[in-house]
């Protein structure tokens, strides 16, 4: 007589996640997928309880991102799978392999007005690879295998697989039902020999070559060649913000400092693994040359030709496999050090570096973002070098992300996290949680730099804090010692108020309807404590004010076992435009509105206002 055994689907999702080698799991639990997460944990499988599916999917996005390989997010159905399709959207944005599993209402309730009913395969199918329902309860496992392929394969993104409750509570023989298998990831085509010579041809040629270094690079752990690349031929190169240490920002090839120039003045540039969108200018004039060649390198078809992309020479090819056949095209060839371009580079790149060095010494009370990012970043610098890749940086916020860009250094891929392609608000707690995981957790599975303990530490702004500000609860139930520093200014992009009388006056004027003297759509309460959401955890919470402050909170927040906050007060910009407010789409009406209340407009945008014509007014 054949062997029976006796499960539910519920477990059956477990068995088929465990039998894919995906060791940890995010999520938040609740009807119908709490039984699902039981099982999760019985079968050993490392379970992340979030305050907020939001939160959770995009700690699971930045996760895949991190160890190369889906990660898996499990909610309930409804509301759930709403707050969690800003995750499968971030994915899908960023390039991130995501699982995404929901539960949803009994298959045979569906149109009555069921519990948490939604049709969530309609709802994300236009923004995820995949979205499906298993037709019968025997279908699980092959409904997830299949998510879990196409998340992976050719350009990352979400893999969705909705659950009905009735198929997680129902038992069967478990003995009936194959299991998935583990997947590998699928080749990506090699590119022709021909077009591989014809763009070194095109690099020896050219009187200003430059690289651009995209997060795919680090997504696909091209660092090796890439490196080599650099070291062999001498050309320029610019990371994004997350391809930051794939080539060691120490490299005297790092153009980082001098980017305008660069991106002004290039005739032909290799790009790989980046998108030509907002965060590169599109490619085109005038922040671009316009007449450069810009040639891109990438395992999405999609992108190739995108916008000012060269259709003819782009390639749709791993980096590193494209790099390989490169390089023997240009043994023996360097980009001469007296080149015009080098020459200008290394002259802006002073200039620049310069103008860092002497803000970083302006102490003031309230301090100013330069000067706290310069003691952070020198007292972190002295207990953990940046040779050692010892520490990861998760930054979020306007500018918070956008200044602490160019203070903290990287030497090694995959250690520098932040908003990403769609900028989204939010995912600095999320993405710290993931990797503290990552890296420490007891299914570590990420690897950067020399081998050991890493210290994850946030950069993140107040108005960041307060999308996910409450999962400091989830690092402290975990066990995970993360630093996080809250620039706190008192406001989105900006502050309103430097002090607790001037902000008391606004906030009466608003009580008193008078809407002109009070509080703008940016302002947020003055001098808030986000050190005490630590406190309130069991973690440490710290208020400064004074860069001695600051520099006794990073020495202690780095050695502690517990979550830390740092809130550090700094200026509000009160005064100050913005970047976020785009100053070249500023109106006459707006340029109007903003010299009413203070604000200091640059020239540059009010003669670019000038050229708005009326009728968009």
């Amino acid at each position: 007589m054949a062997k029976t055994e006796s499960i539910t689907g519920a477990e059956l999702v477990a068995r088929s996640i465990e039998a894919l080698g995906i060791t940890t799991v995010f999520g938040l639990t609740g009807y119908p997928v709490t039984a699902v997460l039981e099982q999760v944990i019985n079968h050993g499988i490392r379970y992340i309880g979030f305050r907020n599916e939001q939160a959770a999917s995009y700690a699971a996005t930045v996760y895949g991102y991190l160890t190369g390989k889906p990660a898996c997010c499990i909610v309930v159905g409804g509301p759930g799978v709403v707050h969690a399709l800003a995750g499968a959207v971030n994915s899908s944005a960023n390039c991130f392999p995501l699982l995404l599993l929901a539960g949803s209402c009994e298959s045979y309730l569906v149109g009555k007005g069921s519990f948490q009913e939604l049709d969530a395969v309609s709802m994300l199918s236009p923004h995820v690879k995949v979205a499906l329902r298993p037709p019968m309860l025997e279908g699980i496992p092959s409904a997830i295998r299949h998510a879990y392929r196409l998340a992976w394969s050719g350009r990352p993104g979400t893999g969705f697989v909705d659950l009905p409750a009735d198929f997680l509570q129902r038992t069967f023989d478990g003995h009936a039902v194959d299991l998935p298998k583990v997947i590998s990831q699928l080749a990506v085509p090699s590119p022709s020999e021909a077009k591989v010579v014809k763009i070194a041809e095109a690099l020896r040629s050219a009187s200003a070559p430059l690289l651009v270094i995209g997060k795919g690079s680090s997504y696909a752990r091209a660092e090796n060649v890439l490196r080599k690349l650099v070291d062999l031929t001498q050309i320029p190169f610019l990371p994004t913000p997350m391809g930051k240490g794939v080539v060691p920002d120490s490299h005297p090839c790092n153009s980082s400092s001098a980017r305008s120039t660069a991106l002004r003045h290039a005739d032909v540039v290799l790009v790989f693994g980046a998108k030509l969108n907002w965060i590169l200018h599109f490619g085109e004039a005038p922040k671009w040359n316009a007449d450069a060649r810009t040639i891109q390198i990438d395992v999405d078809p999609d992108v190739i030709g995108q916008n000012a992309g060269d259709e003819e020479l782009g390639v749709v090819s791993d980096i590193t496999a494209f790099v390989q056949k490169l390089l023997p095209h240009l043994q023996g060839w360097q980009y001469p050090a007296s080149s015009h371009f080098r020459q200008l580079l290394t002259s802006e790149k002073a200039k620049n570096e310069g103008k860092l060095a002497k803000a970083a010494q302006l102490k003031t009370e309230p301090l100013k973002f330069e000067h706290a990012f310069h003691v952070i970043r020198s007292t972190l610098d002295a207990v953990s070098p940046p040779s050692d890749g010892g520490i990861v940086y998760v930054s979020e916020g306007a500018r918070t992300m956008d200044t602490s860009r160019a203070w903290f250094y990287q030497e090694y891929p995959r250690l520098r996290l932040d908003a990403g392609t769609h900028g989204t608000m939010g995912v600095g707690f999320g993405y710290a949680i993931a990797a503290w995981e990552a890296y420490n957790g007891p299914r570590a599975e990420a690897s950067s730099g020399k081998a050991g303990r890493k210290k994850i530490v946030g950069l993140i702004g107040d108005s960041a804090t307060g999308f996910s500000g409450m999962e400091i609860e989830t690092m402290a139930r975990c066990g995970q010692d993360c630093l996080i520093f809250v620039m706190n200014n008192g406001g989105v992009y900006h502050g309103h108020a430097d002090s607790q009388q001037e902000y008391a006056a606004q906030q009466k004027a608003s009580a008193d309807g008078r809407g002109a003297e009070g509080l703008r759509s940016w302002s947020l309460r003055f001098e808030t404590r986000y050190d005490m959401l630590a406190d309130a955890v069991g973690g440490k919470g710290y208020l400064v004010r004074t860069s001695d402050e600051l520099q006794r909170a990073a020495e202690e927040g780095f050695k502690a076992r517990v979550p830390v906050i740092v809130n550090v007060l700094v200026e509000s910009g009160k005064g100050s435009v913005a970047a976020s407010l785009h100053l070249r789409c500023l109106t006459p009406r707006d340029l109007i509105f903003l010299q009413v209340f203070g604000f200091q407009v640059p020239e540059k945008a009010e003669a670019q206002s000038k050229s708005v014509p009326e009728s968009k007014l």
